[in-house]
């Protein structure tokens, strides 16, 4: 992880704010171009900040999120154009012709946990309050206190290290089994504190040593990269020709993703590509394009991100970057948007 801000972290634990502040708000709208007749679907609704954007400039919305008090704090919001469906992204190829949808004209894939979530302390996102440990978005299945109780060292450390990327995580892992020897570990500031003690000498100032651990048991619980991997491959089917096809990513193998996924489904799809502008040498690990499948063109070489106003506005956008895909003019895709006679 090259970042050292937390995006998946309240700024100020004591002062929950409901609110959702969208990041990259206006290169979203300028990505995805909403106007009337424009079908939309925000694949990650949250607060609904990218949505009510989306709406302002006249398209239609349809608004997927696993989490069903999210659904419920937007649809006391009553806003016109927006359809509700209760699921999880990366089935939006089954979910939108479930109801009548079979093309789209623009898909947008906010990744992470929402602001909402975040603030609501009991949802045990957070290391910075005292909240049972669970970080289930759906609010279904394992929970982190599931994990760090029943895992043992080698597994522990190998998901610390592979979704934290946290270099002390063996040190972590046999610092949490020896903890829950004691008793089980089920809220998050013991969690926390078990982390703090486990952690050699001093940590890098205004960085928590709980903090990768924190978001690798959150990835993990919620398989959010499993999910950012079939719902690309979603989004892709379901856009027309011309259809764009907008990603935010908060961190590193996030954003590896879907710089990935983009390059392949541009048509290179050489073993190893040359190295491009952001650095990295792109392998082909996430998969390849089919033949004969969705084409789609980046539109930007680098991913966009944050201004310094922005970032000083909304804190959460210091990590954000944004990548944008066309789907070809030039393949076939059925249906023009919008729900079937």
């Amino acid at each position: 992880m090259t970042d050292f801000h937390d995006p998946f972290q309240p700024p100020e634990p004591h002062m929950p704010d409901l609110s959702h502040i969208p990041v990259l708000a206006a290169e979203v709208i300028e990505a995805l171009l909403p106007e009337s007749g424009k079908v939309i679907v925000d694949g990650t609704l949250g607060g609904a900040g990218h949505t009510q954007l989306l709406l302002k400039g006249g398209a239609q919305v349809i608004g997927i999120d696993q989490d069903p008090y999210a659904l419920e704090r937007v649809g006391r919001m009553n806003l016109p154009g927006l359809r509700l469906v209760q699921g999880n992204y990366r089935d939006m190829a089954a979910l939108l012709p479930a109801i009548g949808i079979t093309g789209v004209d623009g898909v947008l894939l906010d990744i992470g946990v929402s602001s909402f979530q975040l603030d609501d302390s009991e949802r045990g996102f957070s290391y910075h309050t005292e909240a049972p440990l669970d970080m289930r978005m759906s609010q279904s299945g394992q929970s982190a206190a599931d994990v760090v109780n029943t895992l043992g060292v080698e597994e522990l450390a190998a998901l610390i290290y592979e979704y934290g990327e946290e270099r002390h995580s063996r040190r972590i892992a046999r610092g949490i089994v020896y903890a829950r020897d004691e008793s089980p570990i089920l809220t998050t500031t013991r969690l926390a504190e078990v982390i703090k003690r486990s952690y050699p000498g001093q940590h890098a100032r205004g960085i928590h040593p709980a903090r990768r651990t924190f978001q690798a048991l959150r990835i993990h619980v919620n398989d959010e990269l499993g999910a950012l991997r079939a719902g690309l491959d979603a989004a892709a089917s379901l856009l027309v020709p011309g259809g764009r096809l907008a990603v935010i990513s908060f961190h590193s193998l996030e954003d590896r993703i879907v710089k990935r996924w983009m390059k392949l489904h541009s048509g290179q799809t050489s073993r190893w590509a040359s190295r491009d502008g952001d650095g990295d040498r792109d392998g082909a690990d996430e998969g390849s394009a089919a033949p004969g499948g969705p084409v789609l063109t980046p539109l930007h070489k680098r991913p966009l991100e944050a201004s310094e106003d922005e970032q000083e506005r909304n804190p959460r956008a210091r990590s954000a970057k944004l990548r944008v895909a066309v789907r070809a003019a030039d393949v076939a895709a059925g249906p023009a948007a919008g729900e079937t006679p």
